[in-house]
């Protein structure tokens, strides 16, 4: 089992950048798949990003892919999410996941993190 602690929301201008951090508890960190969702209010979680175990695949949504970068740092047992040019439609609860396997779907992931708000004004 993994526990999970999102951090660095905020309310930043469109254009700016952010970049999320996921701490994970526990020694089998490095062996789950990450994943990065977010949810707006009245609306379904939905995919962001997601990375292998080693940090040698990832996977992005169209929405994302050239202005959002999800990395991991196994021996400090945690997942981050750069995001840049932020627009304001980004704006959302962001939550990280931990699976055994590289997926796009909510129902892949076992553990979840209680969320950080990521606001852009326009």
């Amino acid at each position: 089992q993994v526990q999970l602690v999102e951090s660095g929301g905020g309310l930043v201008q469109a254009g700016g950048s952010l970049r999320l951090a996921c701490a994970a508890s526990g020694r089998t960190f490095s062996s789950y798949a990450m994943g990065w969702f977010r949810q707006a209010p009245g609306k379904e979680r939905e995919f962001r990003a997601a990375i292998n175990w080693s940090g040698g695949n990832t996977y992005y949504a169209d929405s994302v892919k050239g202005r959002f970068t999800i990395s991991r740092d196994n021996a400090k047992n945690t997942l981050y999410l750069q995001m840049n040019s932020l627009k304001p439609e980004d704006t959302a609860v962001y939550y990280c996941a931990a699976g055994t396997v590289v997926a796009g779907t909510v129902g892949a992931y076992d553990f979840w993190g209680q969320g950080t708000q990521v606001t852009v004004s326009s």
